[in-house]
């Protein structure tokens, strides 16, 4: 096999990857807000590293969030769920801060911003 085939199928794996991950992301919810979190545009980056360790940097709606270690928890729980998962680490930044304007289309919709 050539190394532009290895390098492609290597990449196509870790996309498919990275959609997994998201794909769990999408199942949690701020509590007071009925849109999963990756969609309220709180998940800053993704990042996968050798040995599928995995970095998720985010925010919160607010700093005061009642929800500030139950979200960036159940994130973390989700994507060790997912098969061949090593290590989640999961940040929570406040910088930049949250606006409404990092939501998805479909989440402002469902939220009535649209």
């Amino acid at each position: 096999m050539s190394k532009t085939l290895d390098k492609k199928n290597n990449i196509d794996a870790q996309n498919s990857f990275k959609e997994k991950i998201v794909e769990a992301i999408k199942l949690v919810y701020d509590p007071e807000i009925p849109v999963d979190v990756y969609e309220l545009g709180l998940i800053y980056e993704i990042n996968i590293f050798p040995i599928n360790n995995v970095h998720i940097l985010m925010t919160l709606t607010s700093p005061a969030c009642p929800s500030a270690e139950e979200i960036p928890g159940e994130i973390k729980t989700r994507i060790k769920e997912l098969e061949g998962v090593n290590e989640v680490n999961v940040e929570v930044t406040f910088e930049p801060p949250y606006a409404t304007e990092m939501m998805s289309e479909a989440a402002r919709l469902e939220l009535g911003f649209l």
